[in-house]
């Protein structure tokens, strides 16, 4: 999972590119056979996978002692932009595409618009749906095609110092928004913190607010119509309630994943990150000497006594469509994501937060004790906050620019701490211009 996601604009052509691959007998129309695939898992082939996740070459080697005659080459052209600013620019020429490669969620429908990846469905991948969890899936399959396997995901919760809002009097985790908003008044009268951070540029994180009150920013019917309904009423609600605390100094605006947020998140400045199921791991490493101060908890709900979370993050392993050996390259892309021991592997020796419910049943993961978190079972808690989470949410095909957007926009009133609904007016009409000037219908 990229945790900063890079923001360009892409344009847009409303046409198909790349031709369905078949080298090793596949097709887009006919479901392939056993035998089919026995052949193509027996055949002596070269395969490309583009990832950027750490040490992944293990989950691959697992692949490749099952399959022998099969050959992968791993490689990692970067992360965020960089990553798909080559993948695209290797679709436009032709050549010098993966077979297999890792794309985030909301970067699915841009590649689908170009038909760059593979419909896996005639390779069985529909067979595989309920051994995720539900929305993780609609992410990759918000139709009948499959267009990727997940492979991460990031259903949020908070974080927060047991320490610092015991000393602000509150000695469990705010249950509502209403109850977090007074418990950031009180941490920060008592202890002079800031009871969270929003940074300014991550789109991620508010679009993951937004997902969570139940609003639905985008829809694409995966061809020429999108909706964007970024400034709904639902919407500007997320938006001037982070606009009065930010007012009031109750949370900061600092830029995250820079010098000045790390030292925050260690030396006491934030008492808490709402944040996704990545998160854990990372503060663990960041925050190190907070080791058994913090805790885990789910994001405070709008309405008292709901459990409903939101996602940041996450990804998936798509098979291009370009790909001269499509079955091979398929059985890749599901085994890294399916096996259970190379599941596991992705959960426990990579830190990805795992969509598989194999995993998430697992004792061996959710039993789990953390002793940065105090001993909690925090990855059985996220497990829980995974069957929280909305299954309709999507996604448009102009995410980058999304993003782009976003900064000029929102993140800049943000860090001004200026009326954030207010910038919500602007970036709509910035997202429906360029998407009726691209040559979509928007709904």
């Amino acid at each position: 999972m990229a945790l900063v996601t890079g923001a360009a604009t892409v344009g847009l052509v409303l046409t198909g590119c790349a031709p369905s691959g078949g080298g090793d007998g596949g097709t887009t129309s006919d479901a392939i056979t056993d035998e089919q695939r026995e052949e193509a898992l027996n055949t002596p082939t070269d395969l490309t996978f583009w990832t950027w996740v750490p040490d992944i070459e293990n989950e691959v080697a697992l692949f490749e002692e099952q399959y022998p005659a099969i050959n992968v080459t791993v490689e990692n052209v970067g992360q965020g932009l960089e990553h798909y600013q080559k993948l695209r620019s290797a679709l436009e020429a032709g050549e010098g595409a993966p077979d297999v490669a890792q794309v985030e969620y909301q970067y699915i429908p841009s590649f689908v618009l170009t038909e760059s990846l593979l419909d896996l469905t005639p390779y069985g991948a529909d067979g595989i749906a309920d051994d995720y969890v539900g929305w993780a899936w609609n992410q990759v399959s918000p139709n009948e095609e499959v267009w990727a396997v997940p492979q991460d995901v990031g259903p949020m919760g908070n974080l927060y110092r047991e320490d610092i809002l015991s000393e602000a009097g509150i000695a469990e985790a705010p249950e509502t928004w209403d109850d977090y908003a007074a418990a950031a008044k009180a941490v920060k009268d008592e202890t002079g913190s800031y009871i969270s951070n929003l940074g300014a540029t991550q789109a991620g994180q508010m679009i993951g607010f937004m997902w969570q009150a139940g609003v639905q920013p985008f829809t694409y019917d995966g061809a020429e119509t999108v909706g964007i309904d970024v400034n709904n009423d639902t919407a500007k609600e997320v938006a001037n309630y982070w606009t009065e605390l930010i007012q009031q100094d109750l949370i900061s605006v600092d830029t995250d994943f820079s010098d000045q947020w790390y030292q925050g998140l260690a030396n006491g400045k934030y008492a808490g990150w709402l944040t996704a199921a990545w998160g854990p791991i990372f503060l663990q490493g960041t925050a190190e000497s907070t080791s058994g101060l913090w805790r885990a908890a789910p994001l405070p709900q709008w309405s008292a006594g709901e459990q409903v979370s939101g996602n940041w993050g996450g990804s998936s392993d798509a098979v291009l469509a370009t790909s001269e050996n499509p079955i091979a390259a398929y059985e890749l892309a599901k085994f890294i994501n399916h096996d259970e021991e190379s599941a596991m592997k992705l959960a426990t020796e990579q830190f990805l937060y795992p969509p598989q419910l194999s995993v998430l049943e697992n004792p061996d993961f959710i039993d789990q004790e953390s002793e940065f978190y105090g001993g909690q079972q925090v990855n059985k808690l996220f497990a829980d906050i995974s069957e929280t989470v909305d299954t309709d949410f999507q996604w448009v095909p102009f995410m980058e620019y999304v993003y782009s957007t976003y900064e000029e926009t929102i993140g800049s009133v943000v860090a001004e701490k200026g009326d954030i609904a207010a910038a919500l007016d602007e970036w709509q009409d910035q997202l429906v211009s360029y998407a009726e000037g691209q040559g979509f219908t928007v709904e």
